[in-house]
């Protein structure tokens, strides 16, 4: 049976934009965002946003064994506050600074980034919004975002839900990188502090939160924040203070390991940088836990095992150092700026 007029009619007027890819939203976006991704470009970069790949100098000259050093990673149900907050430029963020501080633990530096975007429906403004938090936290960082890939994805995604990952690379001169070789028993955990969940555990503290309060809610505990302001804090970077600490104190001898705690918690994370035969004993007094973790613990009715193995509690950085030198690597750090705390030491197994 011929078809109808009509079915002919539908056919010829089927489009790439109609079935629900906007190929002008995704011009419009890259027009939106060159400048500030060209913000980030530094001397070595070779290329401008736009082409098949992002083209980086890799001539290091002055380093004796460069060993260039890579990490992928994501933000995680986070996206999901960001979203039902309205409040999209913080996640970008979050994304840099999670892999600069995922290879500044193994002693290197940022070069260069790529991002990934994916939605299931290009709201221009939403994805300018996240990239733009993308390029800043790149600029702070020192790190020159040179790519990405942005995905209309109906079908996939959700028309309101969109996701989004990155990879980093970055450079590490091979006699000053960190090994867990280095890490002996006696060894003092010292602990930089966190601005929240950073970007892990998200998943239960929805559950916990969402299913008794809103994202607007005011908690006294907080102390005038909104649920919804405290978990959308950016997962701060390390570099700067690492950085300068390092400028003092040799990675390997002075300084033995430095563990970023993410997923897993302050046990899982810093057991990744500790040699077998030896274990972790963690004063869990040391420090005062922010109060949304309290807060998720009180309403969610989650057992403290779980909410060591699950979130940072209020640690986002931990270094291992000789306990001689323990006191000058704390004072280091606080003349940075920082709130260093002594909060346990390498062990033997038993």
């Amino acid at each position: 049976m011929a078809p109808t007029k009509a079915r002919q009619a539908k056919l010829k007027a089927m489009t790439y934009e109609n079935a629900g890819v906007s190929i002008e939203a995704g011009e419009e976006l890259l027009r939106t965002i060159k400048p500030m991704v060209r913000k980030t470009f530094n001397d070595r970069v070779l290329t401008d946003i736009g082409g098949f790949g992002g083209l980086f100098d890799a001539r290091f000259p002055e380093m004796k064994f460069p060993v260039l050093v890579s990490s992928t990673d994501g933000v995680g149900t986070k996206i999901k506050i960001a979203i039902e907050a309205h409040r999209h430029e913080t996640v970008g963020q979050d994304l840099v600074n999670h892999c600069v501080n995922d290879i500044l633990v193994c002693g290197a530096k940022p070069l260069f980034f790529l991002d990934y975007f994916g939605c299931g429906k290009l709201e221009t403004y939403i994805a300018e919004s996240v990239i733009s938090g993308v390029a800043k936290a790149c600029e702070e960082n020192g790190c020159a975002l040179i790519g990405g890939e942005t995905a209309e994805l109906p079908g996939i995604y959700l028309h309101e839900d969109y996701d989004l990952a990155g990879t980093i690379v970055g450079i590490a001169e091979r006699e000053r990188m960190f090994s867990r070789e280095s890490v002996r028993e006696g060894d003092v955990l010292i602990g930089l502090p966190s601005t929240g969940l950073h970007t892990n555990g998200y998943s239960l503290a929805r559950k916990a939160l969402l299913s008794r309060f809103t994202l607007n809610t005011l908690p006294t505990l907080l102390g005038g924040e909104t649920i919804g302001e405290v978990l959308l804090r950016v997962h701060r970077s390390y570099l700067r203070p690492i950085q300068s600490l390092l400028e003092r104190f040799n990675p390997g001898t002075d300084i033995h390991a430095l563990s970023h705690i993410t997923g897993g918690g302050i046990v899982g994370n810093t057991s990744r940088v500790v040699p077998g035969g030896l274990a972790l004993e963690v004063d869990w007094d040391a420090w005062p836990r922010p109060p949304i973790f309290k807060l998720i613990q009180e309403t969610g009715k989650i057992s403290e095992i779980e909410m060591r193995r699950t979130f940072n509690l209020g640690i986002g950085l931990i270094l291992l150092v000789p306990p001689a030198l323990a006191d000058a690597v704390q004072s280091a750090l606080s003349e940075c700026g920082e709130k260093p705390v002594s909060m346990g030491r390498v062990i033997r197994k038993t």
